[in-house]
């Protein structure tokens, strides 16, 4: 597994390669960035690892420990409960791929949507019901304004 750490990572935040040729751009912006949702969300972060994957690899992981045979962007897995923020997340880059050509978008906006939504869930956002994605998708609009308007 490769890791790259960003220059100002205080040990909270860390991304992980796995099965795949990529590399996270911007990726102490993006560090900054999920920080500061989490605050905005009343949260409190203790560790956060992101593994970006190939659709196999979560595939793989889907399969043991979710016993979802399915193929999905993104999988996050808790250690605490809200407001504490401590987890892993396994993100797809092929599916990312993917989504961003069906939905119309960039490969890095879709990305981003995908990396915060993540963060959402292990800040308490649900997105079972019809109403609870509807709450998970202007959270995630919200947020990534924020990063669009972020120096």
């Amino acid at each position: 597994m490769d890791s790259f750490f960003p220059s100002d990572l205080q040990n909270s935040i860390t991304f992980h390669i796995e099965q795949l040729d990529f590399e996270l751009t911007q990726a102490s912006r993006i560090q900054d960035w999920i920080s500061t949702v989490i605050k905005q969300r009343d949260c409190r972060l203790i560790q956060l690892n992101y593994i970006f994957c190939s659709d196999e690899y979560l595939h793989e992981i889907n399969l043991e420990y979710l016993q979802h045979d399915t193929y999905t962007d993104i999988i996050t897995f808790p250690y605490q409960n809200p407001p504490i923020v401590e987890g892993d997340i396994f993100i797809s880059i092929d599916r990312v791929r993917e989504n961003a050509q069906q939905f119309g978008v960039t490969f890095e906006q879709e990305l981003l949507r995908v990396i915060i939504h993540g963060v959402l869930h292990l800040c308490g956002q649900g997105d079972k019901s019809a109403e609870e994605q509807q709450q998970m998708r202007k959270l995630e609009d919200w947020a990534l304004a924020f990063f669009a308007n972020q120096v």
